[in-house]
């Protein structure tokens, strides 16, 4: 079902319509457009809206579809805590209510998890994945772990509710909001509310303890998704940990890109060379291997 525009989310700042989906987590919200070969764009944390430069370079030609995670943007709050696991169960749900088929999933941050374990239990689904600065496994080490800690800690939380930091520090330049205009970062921060932000870091903190999905996930690099063509995009400026030379790892004919001056989020910092490759990959390495229609 459509979901009624909220006033703070002008169209010139988000062109799309966005629909309900009853989900068993929750109602779901969900952005379908465009037509060709399916892309699912995966973030857990913030909302729908970081992808939207990048989905204006790549709706003309394929059929795009995110998601808001549950207790993010559109979607309900749910009273129980927010958890990986949900956010991979909305993913799936999704997949199955519009009869997702030859998906590319395209994954972002903590959405790598998210989507490869939504992934795992759909494999004969996916025909691709595309990581932009995404995490597919538990993470290891001092560093990562301990940072994860802090960021997810209950006092961080309870301080970020009402600050928002975090999401003010995803809407900037260093964020998302490369090129945004101070209106677009308004539209931005307008969809994540007090527990929306404090969901941020429940998100953050999931990543540290969810083994279960985090070892789904990691099986699935290994076994049922390791067939699969992969495009990695990392900012040069945010990869402290080391998780292209992962994805590299686990996937040696991986096709890999950097960002010069990227930082987190490389659909903000440059939507049209992000576009760019996904195109040229997906032609060569989705279309041909599956056999699926080009897009138009």
């Amino acid at each position: 079902m459509p979901i009624q525009r909220p006033q703070w989310l002008q169209h010139e700042r988000w062109p799309f319509a966005t629909a309900a989906l009853a989900t068993p987590v929750g109602r779901i919200a969900i952005t379908d457009i465009g037509s060709g070969p399916t892309l699912m764009f995966v973030h857990v944390g913030s909302w729908s809206f970081i992808w939207r430069d990048l989905l204006l370079e790549l709706s003309p030609h394929y059929h795009c579809v995110t998601i808001d995670a549950p207790g993010s943007g559109l979607s309900a709050h749910p009273g129980s805590p927010v958890s990986l696991r949900s956010a991979a169960t909305a993913v799936g749900s999704v997949i199955e209510a519009l009869d997702l088929r030859a998906v590319t999933m395209i994954l972002h941050d903590v959405g790598g998890p998210v989507g490869l374990a939504a992934a795992a239990e759909h494999s004969e689904r996916i025909a691709g994945l595309v990581a932009l600065n995404a995490i597919g496994w538990r993470p290891s080490g001092i560093a990562l772990r301990g940072m994860l800690g802090l960021v997810g800690s209950a006092p961080v939380r309870a301080f970020g509710g009402p600050s928002g930091w975090l999401a003010r520090l995803s809407a900037s330049p260093f964020g998302a909001g490369r090129h945004w205009t101070r209106s677009d970062r308004r539209v931005f921060l307008a969809g994540l509310d007090r527990s929306a932000r404090r969901n941020i870091h429940r998100y953050l903190n999931a990543l540290r303890r969810e083994n279960d999905l985090l070892g789904q996930a990691e099986t699935a690099l290994r076994e049922d998704l390791a067939r699969l063509p992969l495009l990695t995009v990392f900012g040069s400026r945010n990869d402290p940990f080391g998780l292209g030379k992962r994805w590299k790892e686990l996937f040696p004919t991986a096709e890999q890109h950097i960002i010069q001056g990227g930082n987190h989020y490389p659909m903000g910092d440059d939507p049209e060379a992000v576009a760019g490759w996904i195109r040229r990959w997906h032609a060569q390495h989705v279309l041909h291997a599956h056999h699926i229609g080009p897009s138009r």
